[in-house]
C-alpha cells in the first residue's frame, strides 16, 4: 500500500497517543523499510532560481504524495503556514539551501523536531505568504526584505489538526538571524540538492498497540569546521528530518520532479 494511504486520517474518531510522546520513543530507531535511491533525483538546472520561479509560474500536472496525517490530537483544525526558504548560495545562486530550525524541547507540539518556520495563522494575515513570513519574522528574525515568494505547495494536514501552507520562497544571503530562544533551539541548513536526491529519502514504518504508522526521513549529516589548533576532525551533528516536514519535502520532490 503506497505511504500516502497509510498516512491518510480515514475520518474516524481516533484516540491515539503522538508518537512523539509515547515512552522513550525515539524516531531514529524505528526501523527503515526502504530507501528510494530508484527513483531519479532533480536535475540540478531544475534548482536554479530562475527555473525555479518558472515552475511555480507554470506548473506541471502532477498530485502530491503526502497530504494527510492520522488525526491523534482531539482538537479544532486550526489552518497553519510554514515558510520554504530556499537561500540563494554559491555562483548564480547554484548552490541554494533549506533553512530549517530545531523546535525547542518545551514546545507543546513538534518538540524538540526539525521544521520550517512557521506557526498558526492569525485572523490579521492576509492570506498563508502572510503567516509565513510573519512566523519566520518571529521565530529566527529573518526579514522579509531578504525574501521573494514565489508559489505554495498544497496544504499538509498534520496529526494535531494543523492544515498547513508550505510557502516556498528564494532568500538573498546577507540575513542576520535572531531565533526566538522559547521557540527555537538551532538553525542551520541544508542543501536543496540532497534534500531533492530520493537516495536520501528513508521510509520508516512503526506499530504499537494496533496502531501502524509509516513516514519519511532524510538525515543529513551536518559538517563543522575544524576548531583552531584542532586537529582531529570534528565530528558532524546529525539533522534527522522526519514527520510533517519530511512529507512537505517529498511533496516539493514530485513537484519539481514532475
Amino acid at each position: 500500500m503506497p505511504i500516502g494511504r497509510l498516512l491518510c486520517w480515514d475520518g474516524h474518531a481516533m484516540s491515539v497517543t503522538p508518537l512523539s510522546k509515547l515512552p522513550h520513543f525515539d524516531p531514529r530507531l524505528v526501523p527503515v523499510i526502504g530507501i528510494d535511491a530508484h527513483l531519479p533525483r532533480v536535475a540540478p538546472e531544475r534548482l536554479a532560481p530562475q527555473a525555479l520561479v518558472e515552475r511555480f509560474a507554470r506548473p506541471p500536472s502532477w498530485q502530491p504524495e503526502l497530504v494527510l496525517e492520522k488525526l491523534f490530537a482531539d482538537r479544532a483544525p486550526a489552518h497553519a503556514a510554514v515558510l520554504v526558504p530556499l537561500v540563494m548560495h554559491g555562483p548564480q545562486a547554484s548552490r541554494p539551501t533549506v533553512l530549517l530550525t530545531e523546535r525547542t524541547a518545551q514546545l507543546s507540539t513538534h518538540s524538540g523536531q526539525i521544521a520550517f518556520p512557521g506557526g498558526k495563522a492569525d485572523e490579521a494575515d492576509a492570506d498563508a505568504a502572510d503567516t509565513a513570513l510573519r512566523e519566520a519574522w518571529e521565530e529566527v528574525g529573518l526579514e522579509a526584505g531578504h525574501v521573494q515568494v514565489i508559489g505554495m505547495l498544497p496544504t499538509y494536514t498534520t496529526g494535531t489538526a494543523f492544515i498547513v501552507t508550505p510557502v516556498v520562497a528564494l532568500v538573498q544571503p546577507g540575513f542576520a538571524l535572531r531565533p526566538n530562544p522559547h521557540e527555537v533551539a538551532d538553525v542551520f541548513e541544508v542543501p536543496l540538492e540532497f534534500l531533492m536526491n530520493p537516495a536520501n529519502h528513508h521510509r520508516h514504518v512503526f506499530e504499537w498497540e494496533g496502531y501502524r504508522r509509516e513516514w519519511f526521513s532524510m538525515p543529513y549529516y551536518e559538517p563543522r569546521p575544524a576548531a583552531p589548533g584542532q586537529t582531529a576532525a570534528p565530528q558532524a551533528v546529525e539533522r534527522f528530518i522526519w514527520g510533517a516536514t519530511a512529507a512537505m519535502l517529498r511533496n516539493f520532490y514530485r513537484f519539481l520532479s514532475a
